[in-house]
């Protein structure tokens, strides 16, 4: 992060300095005090079961230089209000002096990916400002535009952990253009239902200035009601004939690597990505549309797409004593770990295809509903044999097994044995190939770490 002055920081967020020189910098925010450094700026925030409060003075001793507080604490501080509001004035003040495009991306699957994406296919216009690792919350997207300046263009990352968060997020954001990856089950404990995430995800096209553009799935079951809400002309992705960024092929070229051919306004291109699975396709086109929109010609933003970053976790490969093993462990929906499965079925295999799945967490009453969706793909593909590990993964084995998968190639565990899915990972023979995927709460990458067998 650029170094900041706290005076200036102070001022920008409407905070009072208090035990400090206006002229000390910032040079990086702390959420945790543990992981406090110098020149750090802790942010003292009240949780559930914690208060941020009570470890301000340890993240001072640490080396932070101040902390950002709601009430007066011992040693060098700004105090505000309310946390989540001053950093959004913060953020807000900072976007009024960008004065380059801006695109926000949110969606139950691949809105990470597609800001990766969108990302590369920007840099024709030169440098550019994003949502660094998982920075998509009230309290860390604003934080991303302490870093705006000389920046050419901006993609933020929006998550969803409820209705007005997105609202929330958008009012300081202020996105030129709107992407919606797609409208699936994640988080839907949060709303309840799939219509709740719609109208959770199309608060971001409900910001959208009337001379702004959202990018929408063309095949998307919510598609006329994200285009319903949408303040700005609405422009679609997709494999149908109907998507204005119509994806008209997709070659899988090695466990993490394809080639989308995309058409969109009158040329076709083709897109080198390091990533593999048709749902990444879907993510590539969002990306070229996303970047068209606000000037890249389509050839550059296709061809930028091969120098996209993609985080750990996604579909990433490890080789491990001969197996190769897909980790997708970064998080699990119905909707991803299907795509997952399609995606394993789909490149060259000289050994066995082997899963490893864990419970996909807050599904709420899709709970039984999601996890047999899974089966059903299961059964469809051709997987030779499958590790399940938590109680709902249960209606996986079930579902598969009533659709005619063997009952002799499914293993479930009742809960999480992280030493018995190290061990049955360490019973594949050289060739395999393993998909490891479930809920981040789970943590199976865990599973390819050298150490101890436990839970």
């Amino acid at each position: 992060m650029k170094p900041l002055l706290i005076g200036s920081f102070a001022q920008k967020c409407g905070g009072r300095l208090v035990g400090c020189e206006p002229f000390r910098l910032i040079t990086g925010f702390a959420l945790d005090n543990r992981e406090a450094g110098l020149g750090d700026l802790f942010l003292a925030i009240k949780g559930e079961r914690q208060d941020g409060h009570d470890f301000a003075l340890d993240a001072i001793e640490r080396g932070a230089t101040a902390a950002m507080v709601e009430r007066p604490i011992e040693g060098p501080h700004v105090l505000v209000d309310d946390l989540v509001e001053a950093l959004a004035r913060f953020a807000g003040s900072c976007r009024a002096d960008f004065e380059s495009p801006v695109v926000a991306v949110t969606g139950s699957n691949g809105k990470t990916t597609t800001k990766e994406m969108t990302a590369a296919a920007l840099t024709p216009l030169g440098p550019v400002l994003k949502s660094p690792a998982n920075r998509n919350t009230e309290y860390t997207s604003p934080l991303v535009w302490a870093d705006a300046a000389g920046q050419k263009s901006a993609v933020i990352e929006m998550a969803m952990r409820g209705p007005g968060q997105i609202a929330h997020l958008a009012k300081f954001t202020r996105p030129d253009v709107g992407v919606v990856t797609v409208i699936g089950t994640a988080h839907v404990e949060k709303v309840g239902t799939r219509e709740g995430i719609m109208l959770a995800k199309a608060e971001l096209l409900e910001a959208l200035p009337a001379d702004g553009v959202a990018v929408v799935w063309r095949e998307d079951d919510f598609w006329p009601d994200l285009c319903e809400r949408s303040a700005a002309p609405v422009r679609s992705f997709g494999f149908s004939v109907e998507a204005e960024c119509r994806i008209l092929g997709y070659r899988a070229v090695s466990w993490d690597s394809c080639v989308v051919r995309l058409s969109l306004d009158g040329k076709v291109a083709d897109a080198h990505v390091p990533a593999v699975g048709r749902h990444q396709a879907q993510n590539a086109a969002a990306a070229v549309l996303a970047a068209h929109s606000v000037g890249v010609p389509v050839d550059q933003a296709a061809e930028a797409l091969a120098r996209t970053e993609l985080p750990p976790l996604r579909l990433q490969v490890r080789e491990k004593d001969g197996v190769t093993v897909i980790l997708d462990t970064y998080n699990a929906s119905p909707d991803s770990t299907v795509a997952a499965i399609q995606t394993i079925d789909e490149v060259p295999c000289e050994g066995r295809r082997v899963a490893v799945l864990g419970e996909m967490k807050e599904l709420g009453d899709f709970t039984e509903s999601g996890h047999r969706m899974v089966g059903k793909a299961l059964a469809n593909s051709s997987i030779d044999y499958v590790f399940l590990t938590g109680g709902p993964t249960g209606y996986i084995a079930d579902e598969a097994t009533m659709a005619g998968y063997p009952a002799d190639q499914v293993e479930q565990d009742e809960a999480l044995d992280i030493g018995h899915v190290r061990r049955f990972l360490g019973s594949l023979r050289p060739g395999d190939v393993a998909l490891v995927k479930g809920s981040r709460a789970l943590g199976l990458e865990r599973a390819l770490e050298d150490g101890a067998d436990g839970a």
